[in-house]
């Protein structure tokens, strides 16, 4: 099918003034076959096989960059959750080395982050879950690039409360022992967590996937804020319509990109993600996206009906463009990561409790939000269990990443800056739900999970 000029100035006008770019290309790498007795041995074979697969993506991402124009922002990593690979050698001290390992094979070879480190815990622990979940706060505060999930849930299989409450008490000790909270920005935990997510940090390499795998996450809220603001006659019918072309071509662009990435590191291609990931970039935002619909902040009514139209349309736009479409895919609201989240919840349009019923229709769930340090553990465990109940009830992703912020009030600040942006701490509700969550156990699965 021909190209005409009016479609190559279109997309470079996509790129240069409305923030499209293909926002992470991520190795999903197994690492099962690394295991090794000798644990300084394990470490070695894992610092090689992480190492020489980072490099080659960063060598041949550039080299894409420079061929058509379109920037890659981000260079990833994934791996085999690493409970899997530790049974032999589960201890602190030894979770803490690997997890160094990876920081360090990650750095010297140049990628942002590696995901992984996790486990998946939705029906029980066995000890090496339990002894990772023990050795999150040193590893979360004393690496810089390693990411870690716990998948606590599957609509089939209910949802590990449990687990659930173990997690509070280490954030707040994460939080505690890593400069401003950040470790907590690297920790998400999980129901029905996808295996090829190329997202940070909730990414990690399945037990279902290859050897090696790429998957690619695209983004550009900008050109679909941009085609937005063209349409406001539209009913949400042609809204739709107009959404769905546009994210049609935009899944092109990088279901092209990631198959030639794929070809010249001689590996097989994975999925596209057709996520909008927003940044706190001026013309890179979700929330002003929803805001272009007519709402004149994001949280007030009406916030979640123009975030499902978002939803819907993005992923049928999505689909049609690709066959392979897959990890979270949808529309990510991250608090501190998008300039226009973080402007409503200052003025008081957003609050927690709005946030969580946005979750019920967009993709991933509650994302890098702050509470008051002085939050108990087990209201954070119940903010968490919140949140998972909707993905499981609705067979859907989602997560959460909360960041108990220590000496911190309600609408104070954390300045991180870069990716990470401005969190604003958020008002949590004063009554507790202690006495509930210590029942523990696990959520029954719905009656929906009764499918075959």
């Amino acid at each position: 099918m021909a190209i005409t000029i009016d479609e190559i100035f279109e997309t470079a006008n996509m790129i240069l003034n409305q923030n499209l770019d293909i926002r992470t290309t991520t190795i999903g790498i197994n690492l099962k076959d690394c295991v090794d007795s000798d644990f300084a041995k394990f470490r070695e074979n894992v610092y090689n096989k992480v190492y020489s697969n980072a490099v080659k993506l960063i060598e041949e991402a550039k080299k894409l960059e420079l061929k058509y124009g379109v920037p890659i922002v981000n260079k990833r990593i994934s791996i085999t959750p690493v409970s899997l690979i530790m049974e032999t050698h589960c201890t602190k001290e030894k979770y803490l080395k690997m997890a160094r390992t990876l920081d360090k094979a990650a750095k010297d070879a140049g990628v942002d982050f590696v995901g992984g480190f996790g486990a998946l815990v939705q029906k029980g622990f066995t000890k090496s879950d339990k002894v990772l979940i023990e050795s999150l706060p040193d590893v979360l505060s004393k690496t810089e690039r390693v990411c870690s999930f716990l998948n606590v849930g599957t609509t089939v299989a209910g949802m590990n409360l449990d687990a659930v409450n173990l997690i509070g008490d280490m954030l707040k000790q994460t939080a505690l022992t890593s400069e401003n909270a950040v470790g907590c920005a690297k920790f998400v935990v999980f129901v029905n967590a996808p295996e090829d997510n190329p997202f940070m940090a909730g990414a990690y390499h399945g037990v279902g996937e290859p050897d090696l795998t790429l998957n690619v996450g695209i983004s550009g809220p900008g050109v679909v804020r941009s085609v937005i603001e063209k349409n406001k006659d539209c009913d949400l019918s042609q809204l739709s319509e107009v959404i769905k072309r546009t994210v049609f071509k935009i899944t092109r662009s990088g279901e092209l990109i990631g198959r030639e990435l794929a070809k010249n590191m001689d590996i097989p291609f994975g999925i596209v993600d057709i996520s909008l990931a927003s940044t706190t970039a001026k013309g890179d935002s979700v929330a002003n996206v929803i805001e272009a619909f007519g709402i004149e902040h994001i949280g007030t009514h009406g916030s979640t009906l123009a975030i499902a139209l978002l939803m819907d349309a993005v992923k049928k736009g999505g689909a049609m463009a690709s066959a392979n479409v897959g990890g979270l895919s949808g529309t990510f609201i991250p608090v501190s990561e998008d300039a226009g989240m973080i402007e409503a919840v200052r003025k008081g349009a957003l609050s927690l409790d709005k946030l969580e019923s946005l979750t019920a229709v967009c993709s991933v769930g509650l994302d890098m939000f702050a509470v008051p340090g002085d939050t108990p553990s087990e209201t954070i465990n119940a903010i968490i269990a919140d949140e998972l109940a909707i993905g499981i009830i609705n067979n859907k992703t989602t997560a959460v990443r909360v960041i108990p912020a220590p000496g911190k009030k309600e609408n104070e600040l954390i300045e991180y800056g870069g990716l990470l942006g401005v969190v604003p701490v958020m008002k949590v509700n004063k009554y507790s739900a202690k006495d509930f969550m210590k029942r523990g156990g696990r959520l029954p699965a719905p009656v929906t999970s009764l499918r075959n």
